[in-house]
């Protein structure tokens, strides 16, 4: 069988160790051919490929990004885009299956193209540990880690100068890298798009630590809403799929806090650096199971499906199950870090 993998959507640590595992575990078990797909669902529809052999894949494990490159592109669009002409490409070119590696959009675009007969496997992967159908997703732990760090660093600066320091971290609709990061790094309150809070609210969780001589730190969500607040704050225009560009949401409660309560404070947008770099240790072994997993899965032509963590086991669930809704961030889980705000 000649196996096209492709990785779509935004980059995510551990992309690389995924494709490693996948061509090895093949070659080895199976005796498989592979080829690489660039840059997403674009170079499927354009038959933009590269040979994936044991050669190409070493070392790769250890390095953030992804070596096939990435985009958001639609499948469905253009004059080579939808099932037929996808179907007729791979044809072309010997590609019997494909691995699609990706989040939330990716696999709904895998869902579409399964349900018109390409033989398609998938691999779930985002850094916001938002897919309802598995435990956890490769990329949210090397997140939370540098988040984390992130977060230790502002602690000493901030108790240096008696700062309330708010820190933003990525999460468009779940607060899990917050919540996370927020709880390891001791944060005085963790604001999530689960749960809006008032800057009343805030300010006085800030005031409290500021009180008892402590400089506050605050970790917040890129989309988190203050109450009253309608929608995410988007001050950067729409992304590809026409949805607000989130960020910034630090830098509008920053000021608020200090003239709320004549606090200094300053505000740090963490931003892609959540993304990039090495991934860690336990991020690179659940990609690597996840490629060995969704190489068996493919060998059993077992399409339209993907591969998820449950517990500590790796089984399969259907498109439709990991499309179902985001995994928000459960209310005691929330209430139980909100113990510790203040």
């Amino acid at each position: 069988m000649r196996i096209g993998i492709l990785t779509s959507g935004g980059d995510c640590p551990g992309l690389n160790a995924v494709i490693r595992a996948a061509v090895l575990g093949g070659i080895k078990q199976h005796g498989h051919e592979f080829v690489g797909i660039r840059d997403g669902w674009r170079g499927l529809v354009a038959g933009d490929v590269r040979v994936l052999n044991r050669s190409s894949v070493r070392g790769i494990s250890r390095v953030g990004g992804t070596i096939l490159g990435t985009s958001r592109t639609n499948p469905f669009e253009g004059d080579q885009g939808g099932p037929a002409n996808i179907a007729a490409t791979m044809e072309r070119l010997g590609i019997d299956a494909v691995l699609a590696i990706g989040g939330e959009g990716t696999l709904a675009a895998g869902k579409r193209l399964s349900d018109a007969g390409i033989p398609i496997v998938g691999v779930p992967k985002t850094i916001d540990n938002d897919l309802d159908a598995t435990d956890y997703t490769f990329g949210f732990d090397t997140a939370v880690q540098i988040a984390t760090e992130a977060g230790d660093r502002l602690r000493t600066t901030g108790d240096s100068h008696m700062r309330c320091m708010v820190l933003e971290v990525m999460g468009r609709h779940v607060g899990w890298i917050a919540l996370h990061a927020g709880m390891a790094v001791g944060a005085h309150a963790i604001l999530i798009p689960e749960q809006p809070r008032s800057i009343d609210e805030i300010c006085d969780w800030a005031q409290q630590v500021y009180d008892r001589r402590r400089a506050p730190l605050i970790v917040v969500s890129e989309g988190f809403r203050l109450e009253g607040m309608e929608e995410a704050h988007s001050h950067k225009g729409l992304d590809a799929f026409n949805r607000p560009r989130l960020g910034g949401i630090s830098e509008l409660i920053t000021p608020e806090i200090e003239a709320r309560t004549g606090i200094e404070s300053r505000s740090t947008v963490l931003g892609h650096i959540q993304r990039g770099g090495a991934p860690t240790g336990a991020d690179r072994v659940l990609a690597t199971r996840f490629g060995l997993a969704a190489i068996e899965a493919v060998h059993q032509q077992a399409w339209g499906q993907m591969v998820s963590l449950r517990g500590t086991d790796i089984v399969r669930v259907p498109f439709a199950d990991a499309l179902v809704g985001l995994k928000v961030v459960p209310e005691e889980r929330y209430h139980e870090a909100e113990l510790l705000f203040g």
